[in-house]
């Protein structure tokens, strides 16, 4: 009954807030003190007893009221550092204020008159105080800070000192109070639920402080730099080491499943996973704002501080640091995906999307971290969870930011040798995917779910299809033994691909027919040896390459191709036989869709694969004069549609040779005005100065013919018409029906000699862009809002970042 009467005093006290006429006095303690006494005991309470209408209410009509508020809130946590809060009653206060600050700051954001209002100085009796007076924002986060390393309160006292000698938390060296063993810290301090409650609960209040950003649109955040992530960052935050390194290590270390009891996490609570998932989500949001690299709005003599964060994640540089890191990141992406006997038996956590964006992070600000993921067979515990994400989330529409984090990380990856060469291990299937059974390697996997996700994937998810491909070409030249059933799925795209319907509804579509070739060429150039099976599937398909050949180009059957034109469901309608009745692997479950009325936050336009990948040769110490001719494969595959952008805005494009010198593309530029976006609606816009009044694209004779003649089909060609023959004719001289003797006798073959020239190995490396860094700071922030639903921090306010849909 009591607890009732508190709460009921509470509510009066919220109300009385919005409803006085005249301002409340701020030096009524009495007042004031109900809001951070003990009439409420958690963070759920607070949201329910101020409702967002009234929290509007407030900052119109009584904004002296919610500024007095905010003041004597800080003012509070001030006065508890001063003090260590070091009684119950005063961690009571604390706990309080920080739910206050957390439940009404997004509604002071997204009204932009009150923007500046944290930046503003405390106000003060004497002059001279406020001169020297730091702005609220300061007092705050300094104040988080210091309580994040509260003996007592936040971590295990270090040293007894009795109740009367609390240790001065200014002068603190919060170094010997980092929370995890891990990076930089040897000592693994004793586990306790309430210090990881209280951290929760002040990290909850740091990223709302962060959240300022998803008020801005995104153009504005560029030239105006988070100020509060700044500060905390920053040199001016002594405990900027000590925090960085306990976020770190807090994530890195979390088992979730423990010592693997069955069914403990039901038996227990487990108060480490909100601590884990909130520090992950500061530690990527932190991780964002490289305010080395902005300029500053308009002043020349601004000096922006580093970005501390990214400076100590930058400079890690031992291997069993790196070992901790890619453990923590491997355990939790691969734990969802942990198989056992009992149902339900092991704990499962969900924030694998916060945890791509930190891997992301961690390679783009730390180049030898992602050298040491790439040396071993490790890289592929990231590579099989991030392809079953991407197989289990291809049909759902509000996963479409997971499937592009997982592409654009794969990538990144494939930008270098040593990942082709990873994906030559055998493949044990341990995780149940919708996909065919097969026996084969890693690189398997990846092209049977590419495949699965171009054909049977939903709309919104075509802009990919560049990244998707460019990643097979990339690690082609390295795949030593693709089995029957990825040979088939690549022929079939390339037959899907190749039709005129599809070939002639886009102005970009021819390109992933070029990316296809180049993933044969690649392979029968460089590993043809280990590659009887696609070598057969060639041969079986030939029609295909002889159909890309003879392409017509007159305009009346370009008309009759458009009118035949179905939608793109077409595409994925198989038109190969292989596809009819496949087993899939036993204990998978199809990719569903979303189900209805599901949040979705939206994105920016997808980056052109032009925008984000540069073309590098993967032989740097070939010579210029050691350039095949150009009559043979070289000048056939310096021609893709990744041309490396150097002026992107004006529609001049030019390439780079390996050798440095510059090239015109050899596919005819299509009109610079096209793009791809996965924010809208309808899911991809096509806009070219070939458009019809109507808005469609009207394909011409000439343009089909400018990339016709560039295909690269003269080494298929010429594999066709070295083997066809043979295998004809051993067919007809031993009878045979049975493909396996056609297989053996393609494994012994050579066509040493035979075919041209081999073309460099052309690797189209990811470049950071600004296209990319505006997307991930989009989808971050997107996963962040809609993972923080207890309490729902920011539901229902005005953000501007992106917007909310229910799909």
């Amino acid at each position: 009954m009591g607890n009732v009467d508190t709460k009921l005093n509470f509510r009066r006290a919220v109300v009385q807030l919005t409803s006085k006429a005249e301002p409340i006095d701020p030096n009524d303690d009495t007042f004031w003190e109900q809001f951070w006494s003990e009439n409420v005991s958690n963070v759920q309470d607070i949201f329910t007893l101020v409702p967002a209408t009234e929290i509007r209410q407030l900052r119109e009509d009584a904004p002296e009221n919610l500024a007095t508020l905010c003041y004597k809130a800080v003012e509070k946590l001030v006065k508890a550092v001063d003090n260590s809060c070091r009684t119950h009653r005063e961690q009571q206060t604390v706990l309080n204020c920080t739910r206050i600050l957390t439940r009404i700051l997004p509604y002071m954001f997204e009204d932009s008159e009150w923007k500046g209002f944290f930046w503003s100085s405390l106000p003060s009796k004497n002059e001279e105080d406020e001169q020297e007076a730091v702005p609220l924002a300061q007092s705050l986060l300094n104040a988080i800070c210091d309580l994040l390393f509260c003996p007592d309160f936040t971590v295990a006292a270090g040293r007894k000192t009795g109740p009367d000698k609390a240790e001065d938390l200014s002068l603190i060296d919060s170094c010997e109070y980092i929370w995890e063993a891990g990076v930089g810290f040897a000592h693994s301090p004793p586990r306790n639920h309430i210090y990881d409650s209280n951290r929760t609960e002040l990290l909850k209040l740091l990223l709302t402080c962060f959240s300022e950003t998803m008020y801005q649109p995104p153009t504005d955040i560029a030239s105006n730099p988070n100020k509060w992530i700044m500060h905390l960052t920053s040199a001016e935050n002594r405990h900027a080491l000590p925090m960085f390194t306990s976020l770190l290590n807090t994530v890195c270390a979390y088992d979730p499943v423990g010592l693997g009891v069955p069914y403990n996490h039901l038996l227990f609570n487990d108060s480490l996973e909100p601590l884990v998932e909130a520090a992950l989500q500061i530690l990527i949001v932190t991780l964002d704002h490289d305010t080395s690299s902005s300029t500053p709005a308009e002043s020349e003599d601004a000096t922006i501080p580093d970005n501390l964060f990214i400076n100590y994640l930058s400079r890690i540089h031992r291997d069993e640091d790196f070992h901790f890191i890619l453990c923590g990141v491997t355990r939790l992406l691969n734990n969802p995906l942990v198989q056992t006997y009992l149902p339900n038996s092991t704990k499962k956590v969900h924030f694998h999307q916060e945890q791509l964006v930190f891997f992301w992070k961690m390679c783009d600000y730390n180049k030898k971290f992602l050298y040491f993921v790439l040396k071993s067979s490790d890289v592929l515990d990231i590579l099989v969870p991030i392809l079953y994400h991407l197989n289990d989330s291809r049909a759902d529409q509000s996963r479409v930011g997971l499937m592009h984090i997982g592409v654009f990380i794969l990538l990144l990856l494939s930008g270098e040798r040593n990942l082709g060469v990873r994906l030559n291990k055998p493949y044990t299937a341990t995780v149940p995917m919708d996909i065919p059974v097969f026996t084969g390697t890693h690189a398997d996997l990846l092209v049977i779910v590419f495949h699965k996700i171009i054909t049977t994937g939903h709309q919104r998810l075509q802009p990919l299809f560049d990244c998707l491909l460019t990643i097979l070409v990339n690690v082609s030249p390295y795949l030593k033994t693709l089995s029957m059933v990825a040979s088939t799925k690549l022929l079939h795209l390339l037959e899907a691909f190749s039709t005129p319907w599809f070939l002639f509804s886009s102005p970009q579509n021819h390109h992933l027919v070029f990316f296809l070739l180049e993933i044969f060429n690649n392979i029968i150039q460089y590993q043809f040896d280990g590659n009887s099976n696609l070598v057969y599937t060639i041969i079986r398909k030939r029609q295909v390459f002889h159909s890309l050949a003879n392409l017509p180009s007159d305009y009346g059957t370009i008309a009759k191709s458009i009118n035949r034109k179905t939608k793109y469901a077409k595409l994925r309608t198989s038109i190969s036989s292989e596809n009819v009745s496949e087993i899939v692997m036993e204990g998978s479950r199809p990719a569903l869709p979303a189900e209805p009325g599901t949040l979705n936050a939206t994105l920016p336009d997808t980056p052109q694969i032009a925008q984000m990948t540069e073309r590098e040769s993967a032989h740097p110490a070939t010579s210029p004069s050691e350039q095949p001719l150009t009559n043979g494969m070289a000048a056939v595959t310096l021609n893709s549609c990744t041309a490396t952008a150097v002026s992107i805005g004006n529609g001049s494009v030019e390439n780079k040779s390996p050798d440095g010198k510059k090239t015109m593309p050899d596919i005819p530029d299509t009109p610079t005005n096209f793009s791809r976006s996965v924010n809208t609606r309808n899911s991809l816009r096509v806009s070219s100065s070939n458009e019809h009044p109507s808005g469609q694209w009207i394909p011409t004779g000439e343009w089909v013919h400018s990339w016709k003649s560039k295909l690269p089909l003269q080494t298929i060609m010429r594999l066709l018409q070295v083997l066809v023959p043979q295998v004809e004719k051993i067919c007809i001289d031993k009878g045979l029906t049975d493909e396996s003797e056609i297989l053996k006798f393609l494994q012994h073959g050579t066509l040493v000699g035979l075919l041209p020239v081999p073309h460099p190995i052309l690797i189209r490396k990811y470049q950071a862009n600004s296209g990319t860094t505006t997307w991930f700071r989009t989808y971050m922030w997107g996963v962040i809002y809609l993972r923080n639903m207890d309490p729902p921090i920011w539901y229902d306010t005005d953000v501007k970042l992106f917007e909310i849909q229910r799909v």
